[in-house]
């Protein structure tokens, strides 16, 4: 009998999404739920957030540095003349609307908008406020999700109906090849998957699945963090009539975050100085979300960072999950990808409990790694690299 095959455990899944690192989170919801507000009190932009449906018409683009405690020790510890954090790209989109997918309101273009973005930050609107209008005329954030959710959905289902129709009418054709076959096949099941009702990124899929669905970037493909806007009484009182509600049909629908959140509370720590934030903060029991919405979001969408550290720079470099040492290497620069030696790692865990690099080096945890290591969040890497062109080092 020939040798059983080595079990290597189970297989981690193919990750829907684009394999870079300038990757986006657009604000997606129905109009006057919070979506600007929050867009300004993350990015301190100022951009106009008016109570009428459609203020915003083009898309707002802004980076907003993601909070970290490792940063900052880092930072602490070398002194250096330059930091340089990371940051996540937040996209303020314009609100949909019932029917959005078939055009209503400003539909199409809002769509595409979104299908540009790589995750999304859903913002539902669940507090009474008659001064507040509702595109809808009533407050009612679970229907508001579903109406979302049904846009979203429709939207893809006419983009795999498309899709799959201009690949049966090419099967006709003599010059209709095996590689075009089987994207048939398989668009024909992602077809019938959205049909089902579920939404893509929930999906089972194997590796030319997945490459299909990474070229043809689907909405439902994309990561989703529900924020959840409150008034700032229940905010801080961690009470609202709607979150279980809230909670259950998130729950039915894949599970994915939910962060509570007050748009007037974090205008109104947004004005304050910092000693007064603090102790308003103090008084009242409650702390912004927006630490935890930011870096929620650079979650969801597989990015992680691994530091650079010295006396000259800390640097936070971007990567999506599991990347490998030289590409995260290339990050940094094409040179240090292509002419790639090893990478010297220290886990920023160890370095912070032993103090210095020369301690972790005498612990013997300060490590070479080769092409195949895969980088993880938080490793302060050194990398060694040779490239030679025409001869020359």
């Amino acid at each position: 009998m020939p040798p059983k095959k080595k079990d290597d455990g189970p297989k981690e899944r193919p990750v829907l999404g684009r394999f870079k690192s300038n990757l986006k989170m657009g604000i997606v919801g129905l109009p006057n739920v919070g979506k600007s507000t929050l867009f300004n009190v993350l990015t301190k932009m100022g951009i106009p957030s008016e109570n009428f449906p459609f203020c915003t018409i083009e898309p707002n683009h802004a980076r907003v540095n993601v909070p970290d405690d490792r940063f900052r020790w880092l930072c602490e510890t070398y002194q250096p003349k330059s930091e340089v954090p990371a940051f996540l790209e937040i996209v303020d989109i314009a609100g949909l609307v019932r029917g959005a997918s078939s055009g209503e309101g400003l539909g199409n273009a809002f769509l595409s908008n979104i299908s540009a973005v790589d995750g999304i930050f859903h913002v539902c609107r669940a507090f009474e406020d008659a001064d507040v209008v509702h595109v809808e005329d009533r407050v009612d954030p679970v229907e508001d999700l579903e109406i979302i959710h049904n846009e979203l959905r429709l939207k893809d289902l006419e983009r795999m109906e498309n899709h799959t129709g201009d690949l049966r009418t090419k099967e006709k054709r003599p010059n209709f090849t095996k590689d075009m076959k089987e994207e048939l096949v398989m668009s024909e099941k992602i077809l019938e998957f959205l049909k089902g009702g579920t939404d893509v990124r929930f999906g089972e899929w194997n590796l030319k699945e997945t490459d299909l669905l990474n070229t043809l970037q689907l909405i439902t493909a994309k990561p989703t963090v529900y924020l959840i806007n409150l008034t700032e009484k229940a905010f801080i009182n961690k009470k609202n009539k709607w979150l279980i509600k809230i909670f259950e049909w998130v729950k039915a629908h894949g599970g994915e975050p939910i962060i509570p959140f007050s748009g007037i509370f974090e205008n109104k720590l947004f004005d304050m100085p910092a000693d007064e934030k603090a102790a308003y903060c103090k008084e009242v029991g409650a702390q912004s979300a927006l630490p935890k919405i930011i870096t929620t979001g650079f979650r969801s969408i597989q990015l992680i960072y691994f530091f650079t550290a010295g006396e000259d720079e800390v640097k936070c470099w971007q990567i999506r999950k599991g990347c490998k040492a030289p590409q995260a290497a290339g990050a940094i620069h094409t040179d240090f990808e292509r002419g790639f030696i090893c990478a010297e790692v220290m886990h920023y865990e160890e370095l912070k409990e032993l103090g210095t690099e020369a301690a972790v080096k005498a612990a013997g945890k300060y490590r070479q790694e080769g092409k195949n290591y895969v980088v993880l969040d938080g490793d302060v890497i050194f990398f060694k690299f040779n490239v030679t062109a025409g001869g020359k080092k």
